[in-house]
């Protein structure tokens, strides 16, 4: 080989060297650091008087049937019972009636309550409507064996007799039971009443045609089914009898004839 030609190839090889010499003495890059991650600032909290247990409509409320728990701050809408700003709130609260009922752990709302001493009737009562006691069967003929119970909605039937005929007439339709005896509050659902009067959530007009009714003849009740529709939470229909006939049983033959 050449002399020029080994020069040269020398030149190389040392340059080629130098280089790797030069990229073998670089830092090596430094590994990423994780970013830190801050927690999130904590919740404001408060506390808010809750009901301890299920409460039903018509209890009257006793210390063990209240408690405080921590609740957002931001979530305290008005109207609730916060302990800061109103430290002696569950003992305030202990004696009232429960008007509707709480779920566990629902928030106490005052006017949800009615203070010892209240009508709890008339505080129950939908605007506009009047409470009427109806004397009904203890056997249980008026009363669907004792299945109708507070917050049912029923048909009210007056039977009379008129010499041989009796008639049966259906003066109202779905209308509220408010209360059966001075139960105002089915528990659990289990409960078979039999009591002697049944009270009744009426308009004016309807509480005078009930008034006249068991004046002239009996009144029965009629139960009807939870799905039926037309449920209204303050002012009942003005209603009376769907097709305007009563029945007539003469001689032991029942006959539809129009009113």
């Amino acid at each position: 080989m050449k002399p020029a030609r080994l020069a040269v190839l020398g030149i190389a090889i040392l340059a080629g060297c130098g280089a790797a010499l030069l990229m073998s003495g670089e830092e090596k890059p430094p590994a990423p650091v994780a970013a830190k991650v801050e927690p999130p600032p904590p919740v404001p909290m408060s506390e808010v008087l809750v009901a301890a247990a299920e409460l039903p409509m018509g209890q009257t409320l006793k210390p063990q049937d209240l408690r405080w728990i921590p609740w957002p701050e931001q979530a305290i809408s008005p109207g609730l019972i916060e302990r800061r700003a109103a430290p002696t709130g569950l003992e305030d609260a202990v004696g009232s009636i429960v008007r509707t009922g709480f779920s566990a752990n629902e928030p106490i709302r005052p006017e949800r309550l009615v203070k010892a001493g209240s009508g709890f009737m008339s505080a129950i009562l939908p605007p506009g409507m009047r409470a009427v006691a109806i004397t009904t069967d203890t056997r249980g003929s008026n009363s669907a064996g004792g299945f109708i119970l507070p917050n049912d909605h029923v048909d009210v039937i007056k039977t009379s007799n008129e010499g041989s005929e009796q008639f049966a007439e259906t003066l109202l339709t779905d209308v509220r039971v408010l209360a059966v005896g001075q139960i105002v509050q089915d528990k659990g659902g289990t409960n078979v009443v039999t009591a002697e009067t049944a009270t009744l959530a009426l308009t004016p007009s309807q509480a005078e045609t009930v008034t006249l009714a068991q004046k002239v003849g009996q009144l029965s009740l009629v139960l009807r089914s939870i799905q039926d529709s037309n449920r209204t939470a303050s002012v009942a229909e003005e209603d009376v009898s769907t097709d305007g006939a009563m029945t007539v049983v003469r001689f032991g033959v029942s006959k539809q004839q129009r009113r």
